[in-house]
């Protein structure tokens, strides 16, 4: 059932949308409150009680879908099949999964420009279902962040990214409400398409509260920030993104298994690898790795919003507190629904079509 429109707040500097063109300082310093020591709850209550909220803080962009028979070479032009704009961004892809599989609230904290690419994200959010949109908040100055989605007939993509509001937006940094919201948080899910500092500001609070941090390695191309990883509980690149952040090859799992170890390296205990056809892996340090593979779609369609539909899957299962194996195959499934559909936000399954899927398939 759709939400009511997305509630935002009216353009202007105010604390939680102020924008300095050209510019994107850190704050001197990072406030939250304290860690606080939850009211004691009966085993009745407790066990009635849902599941705490999944906060992502991300970026939410306007997609340019174009769809063609083949990437252009340098200094070629090649004339696309079909074209249109659709919601997407790595955060608002979470979100709105999220929204849709958990059975407690699912926020969005995220920046977008006050232009008609801005007003496309508050629909498509708030016609999603499930996403709660009213931590999403205005940067009058700068445009809505977007992207321009290259479809192939195969379901695989390339994307080029203008960071817009997600980069640009954040000159006041967290709001105070927002990083009290993070810290009542079951889970806290980031990417990396808005600047490393605002994670950092979000894992902070995230982590002085005890609340889980699973960060999803898509997004800019730099390294990751030492201080940013090492608040990282759970850290989720696909194989590319691990060669690149590491140095090292991961054509075969065993050199996957040895970049994950790097990982280990830099102070992230579990990698979560996203591999495509090869399903994913869990590396959790000094444990045996627990391999998941793809649950098979019928048909690719679209391959765009799958990493984010399994990054956001599991971390819906691990708020329920299933085993991790479990929130795997839970996430395998929801990733499989999603390339059946075109379009990233589009494409995001429901729990009950999750659940479904699960049933029909042969317990391993």
């Amino acid at each position: 059932m759709a939400q009511a429109r997305v509630r935002l707040p009216p353009a202007g500097p105010t604390p939680a949308t102020a924008f300095l063109s050209g510019s994107n300082p850190r704050p001197a310093h990072l406030p939250f409150s304290s860690k606080r020591t939850p009211a004691p709850l009966s085993a009745a209550a407790a066990a009635n009680a849902p599941p705490a909220p999944i906060v992502v803080v991300g970026s939410a962009n306007a997609d340019i879908y174009v769809e063609v028979d083949r990437l252009p070479l340098v200094g070629e032009t090649v004339a696309a099949c079909a074209g249109r704009s659709l919601a997407g961004g790595k955060g608002a892809n979470q979100a709105a999964c999220g929204g849709r599989l958990a059975l407690g609230p699912t926020y969005l904290v995220a920046r977008v420009g006050d232009d008609a690419n801005g007003r496309l994200l508050e629909v498509a959010l708030a016609d999603a279902g499930g996403v709660r949109t009213d931590r999403v908040a205005r940067a009058p100055d700068a445009p809505s962040g977007h992207a321009v989605v290259m479809l192939m007939p195969d379901g695989q993509n390339s994307i080029i990214i203008v960071g817009g509001a997600n980069m640009e937006g954040w000159a006041a940094g967290i709001g105070a409400e927002d990083l009290e919201l993070i810290q009542k948080a079951g889970v806290l899910l980031l990417q990396r398409e808005i600047p490393d500092w605002v994670n950092t500001q979000a894992a902070q609070a995230a982590k002085s509260a005890g609340v889980p941090v699973i960060m999803d390695a898509g997004g800019m191309d730099a390294p990751v920030p030492g201080e940013l990883l090492s608040l990282v509980d759970i850290f989720s690149p696909n194989e590319t993104e691990l060669a690149r952040l590491t140095g090292m090859p991961t054509e075969t799992f065993e050199q996957i298994r040895q970049a994950a170890g790097e990982c280990h390296k830099m102070g992230v205990k579990e990698v979560l690898v996203k591999l495509g056809s090869q399903g994913s892996a869990l590396f959790v340090e000094g444990e045996e790795p627990i391999r998941q593979p793809i649950i098979p779609a019928t048909e690719v369609i679209d391959t765009t919003g799958a990493g984010d539909t399994f990054t956001s899957a599991f971390a819906v299962a691990l708020v329920e507190g299933k085993p991790k194996k479990e929130c795997m195959r839970f996430a395998a499934a929801a990733a499989s629904l999603c390339v059946r559909v075109k379009g990233a936000i589009p494409s995001m399954p429901d729990r009950k079509s999750v659940m479904k899927l699960l049933e029909s398939v042969q317990v391993e």
